[in-house]
């Protein structure tokens, strides 16, 4: 096998000839799902392998590598880069962690041999959000020890055509009742048992089929993966460690977006002078270099401080900083190189337009980002309690995550903390923490060596908006719905009076 330093030489190589830019219209970006032939030899590389630890035929499962491997597939295409992400971070790696050592072997051995892959289903259709809900559940023969799996799953990556999935799972006792604990099983496909009832037309994401399943499968008790605590420690590990490698993913996809916008404005002439003269496209270009510097930041803190064996579960402000603010600069980044191309990047064939509807579901799934920027704030608001501290800048000026970043907010942090604010000031909140976290990182960065003009552009950007946050937190007021609009709401009804 090769060293990893070839292989990613190798792969780039691979993927330039796959979504070349010179192709009038790129097929792979139109159509539905991604041809045999590309797959195969997307597969054929082995990205999976940077995943896999050494003793099990992978790279080594090394952080660093995997992210490089994210960033190369999403330089060339976002929804590759996902799907290479649904494999790592939420099959692979689990199964590192807590499969049976026989089971690793066996699926390890197909993934990098015989290109097999696996996703993870945990969704449902009447629970999204809360997964600690969902009405899956298992039960077990006493005597083979095989365990039975019904229930119905949707929005999982790679619906029909993932070779394993990771299925959650409730035990459902002999009163009918289920439990409160969640159970992670690996099911084979090739056994059956699980029935695309329907495909979506799911709006961006074309490679990646998403649908609707009903499950009925059995699975042998080698198959069930063993928590080194309850199942719900489990899910936040592996939900967190995959929430935290989405910098890899936005790495790529925001080199790509600051490059085309910079080769497209300064070949553009606009009144006589290059498009990236004006005053304007400089600040966007200006905050596109931001975003990617903050990306680095996140992909050189997670590269350092998420090796494999570490058990993430605990490490939630950094997990949902990262990957709320990373994905907010992803759609950010795609819209502002839309509004720089103008009409011709308003096409799916475009890197521009295929690349806002793309990057748009990142908000979304695994954690919508208005859910995680109200957990940024609990968080931080039960370790205040717990230090019985109720003044921010305090807090925040001797917490790990903030120490530096805080003191350029010194003035607008220093306030005492409402511990009863409405949900939509924890949203507020946390979006200012998040960045806050954020810039943490991107100092950090700077000490490492990184470009320093490039770390001072980012942190401004960040204070900026930092600032206008809090700026709204703790002025703007809470409006309520009202819940009568549609009475006296007709503005031609009212032309219609005055005139009589």
């Amino acid at each position: 096998m090769f060293d990893f330093e070839s292989f990613l030489k190798e792969y780039r190589k691979k993927l330039s000839e796959i979504f070349s830019p010179e192709k009038e219209v790129n097929t792979e970006a139109l159509e539905r799902g991604i041809s045999e032939v590309s797959l195969t030899k997307i597969l054929d590389t082995t990205p999976l392998a940077a995943f896999i630890p050494s003793e099990y035929g992978g790279f080594g499962g090394n952080t660093a590598e995997a992210l490089s491997m994210l960033e190369a597939s999403s330089y060339e295409s976002l929804p590759l880069s996902l799907m290479m992400g649904i494999n790592g971070a939420l099959f692979l790696q689990p199964i590192a962690n807590y499969a049976d050592e026989s089971v690793k072997k066996e699926i390890y051995d197909c993934v990098i041999n015989a290109n097999k892959m696996g996703g993870l289903m945990i969704t449902e259709p009447d629970f999204g959000s809360e997964a600690l809900k969902m009405q899956t559940y298992y039960t077990q023969d006493p005597d083979s020890g095989i365990y039975s799996i019904k229930g119905t799953k949707h929005w999982g990556g790679l619906t029909g055509m993932a070779d394993y999935w990771l299925m959650t799972a409730r035990e459902k006792n002999d009163q009918g009742e289920l439990g409160r604990d969640i159970s992670f099983f690996i099911h084979d496909t090739t056994n059956g048992g699980i029935k695309v009832e329907e495909y979506y037309n799911n709006l961006g994401l074309y490679m990646l089929p998403y649908g609707k399943n009903k499950v009925n499968i059995e699975v042998p008790k080698t198959h069930k993966l063993e928590p080194k605590g309850t199942g719900i420690t489990l899910m936040l590990d592996l939900l967190h460690r995959s929430r935290l490698q989405f910098p890899g993913m936005g790495m790529g996809f925001l080199r790509r977006m600051m490059e085309e916008a910079v080769t497209h404005c300064r070949e553009r002439f606009v009144g006589g002078q290059s498009l990236i003269d004006y005053d304007q496209v400089k600040a966007r270009i200006n905050k596109l270099q931001s975003y990617f510097t903050v990306c680095s930041a996140m992909c050189s803190f997670t590269s350092i401080n998420v090796p494999l064996n570490r058990n993430t579960a605990r490490m939630d402000v950094e997990a949902n900083s990262i990957k709320s603010v990373v994905t907010d600069y992803m759609q950010r980044a795609s819209q502002s190189l839309l509004q720089l191309t103008g009409a011709k990047g308003y096409r799916l064939d475009h890197i521009a337009g295929r690349s806002t509807v793309d990057s748009r579901p990142f908000q979304i799934f695994e954690g919508s980002n208005d859910i995680l920027y109200q957990q940024i704030s609990e968080s931080v608001l039960k370790m205040m309690r717990k230090l019985k501290s109720s003044n921010l800048y305090e807090f925040l000026s001797e917490y790990d995550l903030t120490v530096r970043s805080s003191d350029y907010f010194k003035d607008v942090l220093n306030f005492e903390i409402d511990p009863k604010m409405p949900q939509r000031k924890l949203v507020e909140l946390g979006r200012a923490l998040g960045r806050m976290v954020s810039m943490e990182f991107t100092l950090n960065l700077g000490d490492q060596g990184f470009n320093s003009e490039l770390v001072e552009n980012a942190v401004e950007v960040l204070q900026e908006e930092i600032n206008s946050i809090l700026s709204s937190f703790k002025t703007a007021p809470v409006l309520e719905v009202v819940n009568s609009y549609t009475e006296d709401s007709n503005w031609f009804q009212l032309l219609t009076v005055d005139a009589k």
